[in-house]
């Protein structure tokens, strides 16, 4: 259910409010826009007629259900965009964000010479695999904590905040002491016990869509996390599976339009498993800024030819250099800025 309270309500009374919420069994979120404050009151269906009587107390405006099955992502709940700070970067804001770096982190010197180019380039964060999930057992599975331990260096060098994959829930606390957001890739976007467990860690989280989810289903995942009193969701459309064989995945490029119409959280586009062809990943990177997306996340390595995962989609620091000055050009058109 959704409680609005009316404009002016008191502190004291969205604290009353959000106890009288919780004595019912339920789970406040409160959200406060720049003229009413609402309490998105989440839990068991069945005791929601309870929650009517809260109409009768005077700070409140009204009392309406949620219809969406994911409540908390809903624009029902907030229609504003949610803005997520990380460090000086902000996403979902006007200024359009760009994570850029190496699939795998695969020695010190492949990681600080890509994020020494991809910051002289522009990009605001930097990706890289320190754990990574591949479909086959023997190829490389990354450098594990010794590649924390080199994405945190790469920080300290750079300044520039780090995403990077974390993919079971005993291994979120050693991912959260070196990641300023953690990532959940495709193959774990329904791993309920590791969305309820980065929920609880408090960092920003990067909650990749599905080879084969809906839209619906991943906001239901983004919904996991919120519910554990999470705010900072980020969602990324990486491309779907479907019968077309001439790229690795299908970009759906459908997805940010849509889920900008259903929820509020942030979304950015990954053209580089989208298409898994680097000549592609520059048009597919300006199609999805064109689309409205909040910002890319690229694949860059200085030596393609030579990395241990996804080469063939990654770009070389001086392409993604001429990416970025065509994405700029590009978000201006569509009055944002890089």
């Amino acid at each position: 259910m959704i409680i609005v309270l009316k404009s002016g309500a008191s502190d004291a009374q969205v604290e009353d409010v959000c106890h009288r919420i919780t004595a019912m069994g339920y789970s406040p979120h409160t959200i406060r826009g720049a003229l009413r404050t609402v309490i998105g009151a989440v839990g068991d269906d069945r005791g929601k007629d309870a929650l009517r009587s809260l109409e009768s107390l005077e700070c409140v405006e009204s009392v309406t259900p949620i219809l969406k099955p994911f409540k908390l992502a809903s624009r029902e709940v907030r229609d504003e965009p949610t803005e997520i700070r990380v460090g000086d970067v902000t996403i979902g804001g006007k200024s359009l964000v760009v994570m850029a770096g190496p699939c795998s982190v695969e020695s010190r010197p492949q990681l600080l010479e890509a994020a020494e180019k991809v910051k002289a380039a522009g990009a605001h964060i930097l990706r890289g695999g320190a754990f990574k999930p591949r479909t086959s057992p023997y190829a490389f599975q990354g450098l594990e904590d010794e590649g924390l331990k080199l994405l945190a260096e790469a920080k300290r060098e750079t300044g520039l905040p780090i995403v990077t994959e974390v993919m079971e829930p005993e291994k979120v606390d050693i991912v959260a002491e070196h990641a300023d957001i953690l990532q959940i890739g495709a193959r774990n976007v329904q791993n309920f016990p590791l969305l309820r467990r980065v929920g609880d860690a408090g960092k920003p989280v990067l909650l990749k869509r599905g080879m084969a989810t809906t839209i619906q289903e991943w906001l239901l995942s983004a919904e996991y996390v919120l519910a554990r009193g999470n705010p900072n969701v980020i969602l990324c459309e990486r491309g779907i599976r479907t019968f077309e064989a001439s790229t690795r995945f299908t970009l759906d490029l459908n997805a940010v339009p849509t889920v900008k119409k259903l929820s509020h959280l942030p979304i950015l586009v990954d053209p580089s498993h989208g298409t898994g062809h680097w000549e592609l990943v520059e048009a597919m990177a300006m199609a999805g800024i064109a689309a409205g997306a909040d910002g890319l996340i690229i694949e860059v390595h200085p030596r393609p030819e030579e990395a241990l995962s996804d080469g063939p989609q990654s770009l070389k620091p001086e392409r993604f250099a001429r990416l970025m000055q065509r994405a700029r050009r590009v978000a201006g058109a569509m009055d944002r800025d890089l």
